[in-house]
């Protein structure tokens, strides 16, 4: 078979594809260092120049993974400006999108148990990408009073668990768990009762 990944030197990155391909297949805890050093096309020692163990692996594909999700979020909420509301709920529509495009990242970026905190180029992309859904909260949450005005921390981490559940639920195909529902309309309606309680969109006649 060809080998695939390792093009114009890029060893690193290289590396890094292969071991998305592996996580996609066994999760982030079943290959080892040598299985994506063959995915690349390099022995297993090229691997330790660019990375110190696997952990390290997945950390920068975490990395980049959210780079992308922070692209994607942004472009979503920049789309449906100048309306907040509909800003908002294309955030969390990009949230469903990446994790079914880019399954490999997002089990790096949340289901590796690598810390968002291990770098500080790690921290960075991941603040970056909640700090889209956050701005989006906070925007959307000027409509509604003071007194009664959840923080946009709060908010936009109550979106994001929404999200998330419904992407390990539904949006992966586990054993056991098909919904008569499909994973985007699950999404919107959970949102939908959520601005409801906040009195940002009108009720259901």
């Amino acid at each position: 078979m060809p080998k695939r990944g390792y093009h114009h030197g890029n060893l690193r990155q290289a590396l890094v594809e292969a071991a998305l391909r592996l996580i996609e297949i066994k999760g982030p805890t079943g290959f080892t260092l040598s299985e994506a050093a063959k995915q690349a096309g390099v022995t297993p020692a090229a691997v330790y120049r660019h990375f110190e163990g696997r952990e390290d692996l997945i950390a920068e594909a975490a990395r980049q993974g959210f780079l992308m999700f922070a692209d994607l979020m942004q472009h979503a909420y920049d789309k449906y400006q100048p309306s907040a509301l509909a800003a908002f709920e294309a955030t969390g529509r990009a949230y469903l999108a990446f994790a079914r495009k880019h399954p490999g990242h997002y089990i790096a970026m949340f289901e590796s148990g690598i810390s968002a905190n291990r770098t500080p180029e790690l921290a960075d992309a991941a603040n970056r990408a909640r700090g889209v859904l956050e701005q989006a909260a906070a925007e959307l949450s000027q409509h509604i009073p003071a007194e009664k005005r959840p923080p946009a921390s709060m908010f936009s981490a109550h979106i994001m668990a929404m999200s998330h559940g419904v992407v390990e639920l539904f949006a992966r195909n586990a054993p056991g768990t098909a919904s008569p529902y499909a994973p985007e309309d699950l999404l919107e309606t959970g949102i939908g009762v959520y601005l409801r309680g906040l009195g940002l969109i009108d009720p259901d006649d």
